[in-house]
């Protein structure tokens, strides 16, 4: 035993403790790379079906969709609840009917949503080829933008918080089914 460690000089108890560590330690390496190769055959398993890439959409032949021509506004500094009220009442129209609409209307988002109808059937015209006064208003949404936080002095030298919200509007056309 002494043999086995020549840095300890004579001791019973070191090579006790010397022999159980090496011990331990064989042990844990075992069963440590027994548990990977376990891990690595399930893992496999698992990783298989995520290489594999998601299944195309089935159309019936003969049949083609129609496009999609998309543009949005981000930031735009009205409060989303604003601009929903004119959203909603453009959602679906025909486009020609849709800029009639915002043209005329008196509430500031109209004139927002129609600057982004425009955008939407300029894409249409030049990045998909189609006629942009035959599309109409497949989808539009008005999401939550930043919040900008600003306050506003008060008697007695308090403040209250003022919360200048912003949209961020995506609009989706489609051509005219007819």
């Amino acid at each position: 035993m002494a043999d086995e460690n020549p840095d300890k000089k004579n001791s019973k108890k070191a090579p006790k403790k010397a022999e159980s560590k090496a011990a331990e330690k064989k042990a844990a390496k075992s069963t440590h790379k027994k548990a990977p190769k376990a891990e690595s055959k399930s893992s496999e398993k698992a990783k298989a079906p995520a290489k594999s890439k998601a299944p195309e959409k089935k159309v019936a032949p003969g049949l083609v969709t129609a496009p999609v021509v998309r543009a949005s506004a981000r930031y735009v500094r009205i409060a989303p609840r604003k601009a929903r009220l004119i959203a909603d009442q453009v959602r679906g129209l025909h486009i020609e009917k849709a800029r009639a609409l915002l043209q005329f209307s008196p509430r500031g988002a109209a004139q927002d949503i129609h600057k982004l109808i425009d955008s939407a059937a300029a894409n249409a015209e030049n990045n998909h080829d189609l006629v942009a006064d035959e599309m109409r208003i497949s989808s539009i949404t008005v999401d939550e933008g930043p919040t900008l936080k600003r306050y506003r002095p008060r008697a007695q030298g308090r403040a209250t918080p003022i919360h200048k919200r912003t949209s961020h509007i995506n609009v989706a056309l489609t051509p005219v089914e007819d």
